[in-house]
């Protein structure tokens, strides 16, 4: 019943704030923290409660409203940052202003007049020389909170919120959520801490939003601020955030110990922190500012650390570590189990050969390591899978592009089409002829079938498809199936 109340509470709040036609005083705090109040403890409440139309409403008819909701929830989430976010109750409030700025951010991004909102000073510290825009305020204060001891990294110092170390002198380095590239140590897991990551990072990847609601002919060359200043080397935490994400998608295995049907009985809060992690990772890899100039003047742009950092990844046990872990979840769902439904399956797919594909680009000499051991074998199968199941699905045409897009940039190396002469023993579940042959022969069955019963619009990968097997000239196809 108290929680039925609490949600009543927090509507009312919600109704007050749209039907007031006259501006609410910013410093009525009273009013404002009923908000962020520890009312509401998911976010599935905040979306529940929060209407969308009511949003929109607020936006054109109450603009100062929202504006002022907003800068206060920003406001509050610093707050908490100064404080070190010590206690049960803060850490609460974070991830409250977290969930409501997921829920009211994608309406004020759809409308091109809003972004100037975002990236002006705030007005409390408009007589400060260093005061800095919105939109930076709170990417710093979601990096802060993303490598906060005892809310979202485990604490390697003595616990207690008066021992508590302050974020703002705190090495987040230290505090690396997995083991893998340049850091070898694994910490502890903790289902709570894993949750609270995952929000804030759906905060960070509804702050990059504002690129698709842009034209599609103008997508392409915007100039994303949210994502550049992320990735530029004015976000401290830029590289432990990098090397966070990349070990915590490539660490990931879903079916752990293998215990058949666990995955009914354990709820598990990696898979959610995995799927964004993955999503901001391709997000900020695509947005690449090596060749562009800035909209507002002709200087070029800060370079994308993170691109820099992928690209200068060289260790060939970092290299084994990214390739397996790719694999692993590219494999996952074609796993046949003697038991039914007994292992845990992802649906990562799309995103992960998106990821593979810009490592690929971005660094070379991972590519040259894929083209050199046999686990380049463990790409291709997944990937002709997907383009066997996608050739007469005409929403899934992007996923058919980018996985012969990585097959024409793999086929361009004699080592992959050596490496394709070796036997298929794989049972994998496609609807393809029988057949007793090599990796190569698995290629053209499922190449025929794409150009003989794929949809309309993959005529135009047709001639890439034939490229592939002309690269392949150490290809050997077997002359019976």
């Amino acid at each position: 019943m108290g929680n039925a109340d609490t949600k009543l509470n927090f509507r009312k709040a919600v109704v007050q704030l749209t039907s007031k036609s006259q501006p609410v005083d910013a410093s009525d705090d009273t009013f404002w923290d009923q908000f962020w109040s520890e009312s509401v403890t998911n976010v599935q409440d905040v979306f529940a409660l929060v209407p969308g139309a009511e949003i929109r409403a607020l936006r054109e008819e109450s603009p100062n409203n929202l504006a002022t909701l907003v800068y206060k929830a920003v406001e509050k989430l610093v707050k908490t940052v100064d404080s070190s976010c010590r206690t049960q109750r803060e850490q609460q409030t974070a991830l409250n202003c977290a969930r409501l700025l997921t829920r009211v951010l994608p309406y004020m991004l759809e409308e091109p007049e809003w972004h100037s909102f975002f990236w002006s000073s705030l007005p409390a510290a408009a007589e400060n020389e260093q005061s800095i825009p919105l939109a930076q305020s709170l990417i710093n204060a979601i990096c802060d909170l993303l490598f906060c001891p005892d809310f979202t990294v485990v604490s390697t110092k003595r616990s207690g919120p008066e021992r508590a170390e302050e974020l703002s002198s705190l090495d987040s380095c230290e505090y690396i959520w997995a083991g893998g590239v340049g850091f070898a140590r694994s910490p502890p897991r903790s289902a709570q801490q894993e949750a609270a990551r995952a929000e804030l990072l759906r905060l960070l990847l509804t702050c990059f939003s504002e690129t698709i609601y842009k034209p599609a002919h103008a997508a392409a060359t915007h100039h994303n601020k949210w994502i550049a200043y992320l990735t530029s080397s004015e976000n401290r935490h830029a590289l432990p955030l990098f090397t966070s994400l990349l070990n915590t998608v490539c660490s990931y295995d879903p079916v752990g110990l293998g215990l058949p049907y666990n995955h009914l009985l354990f709820n598990d809060t990696l898979e959610p922190l995995v799927e964004v992690a993955l999503q901001i990772l391709i997000v900020t890899l695509d947005h690449d500012t090596s060749n562009a100039l800035n909209e507002d003047s002709d200087e070029s742009l800060p370079d994308n650390l993170f691109i820099n950092y992928l690209s200068r990844i060289h260790r060939d046990e970092d290299f084994q570590f990214l390739l397996r872990g790719v694999t692993r979840l590219l494999n996952n769902p074609l796993a046949q189990t003697y038991l039914p439904n007994s292992s845990k399956k992802v649906a990562l797919h799309q995103e992960l050969l998106v990821l593979f594909w810009k490592m690929c680009d971005y660094n070379k000499k991972f590519m040259y390591y894929v083209l050199k051991s046999s686990d380049v074998l463990e790409v291709l199968v997944p990937i002709l899978y997907h383009l066997n199941d996608s050739r007469a699905d005409q929403s899934r045409v992007g996923l058919m592009h980018i996985g012969v897009f990585i097959l024409l940039l793999l086929s361009g190396e004699r080592n992959f089409g050596v490496r394709l002469n070796k036997p298929y023993t794989a049972s994998v579940p496609m609807d393809i002829p029988v057949f007793t042959g090599t990796h190569a022969d698995l290629l053209v069955v499922v190449f025929h079938k794409v150009i003989t019963t794929g949809h309309q619009r993959l005529q135009p990968l047709f001639d890439c498809l034939l490229t592939i097997l002309v690269n392949g000239q150490y290809i050997n196809v077997s002359q019976k199936k």
